[in-house]
């Protein structure tokens, strides 16, 4: 489910495409999606928008959703 970056360092396969789409995210974007494997996802999903439980956003996220025609948080 990765590609080799450097010799320690990997990407979700998907995510460096020109439309990004990680491979484990699960479902339509804009209805319902979620992460196919939370409970072992890598380290750099566990730090994205690690304040959204508590409403506050980052420009990553609103990067993200931006690319697939929503509306940031």
């Amino acid at each position: 489910m990765t590609v080799p970056v450097t010799g320690e360092l990997v990407r979700m396969r998907g995510t460096d495409e020109a439309l990004p789409r990680c491979v484990a995210l699960a479902g339509e974007i804009g209805t319902r999606v979620g992460c196919s494997i939370y409970a072992g996802r890598p380290s750099p999903c566990r730090d994205f928008a690690p304040y959204a439980a508590l409403g506050i956003c980052e420009d990553a996220c609103d990067r993200a959703r931006r690319r697939h025609g929503l509306p940031p948080l």
